[in-house]
């Protein structure tokens, strides 16, 4: 998603089973994101976006 930002034109909705879901049209193309998070999980998300940084700049 790159520089994308949540808008207005963006949509969250909650479909079945309480997995939320962003939706926003790029031009002629619709992007569906479902958000699922475990219960069971031990990382918040700011260690979460942490981690995943540490891991880009590793691989440059």
């Amino acid at each position: 998603m790159g520089s994308e930002k949540i808008t207005e034109d963006t949509i969250i909705i909650a479909p079945t089973k309480d997995a939320p879901e962003l939706v926003k049209k790029i031009g002629r193309t619709t992007y569906i994101v479902r958000i699922h998070v475990s219960k069971n999980g031990k990382e918040t998300m700011s260690d979460k976006i942490k981690r995943m940084l540490k891991n880009e700049i590793q691989q440059m």
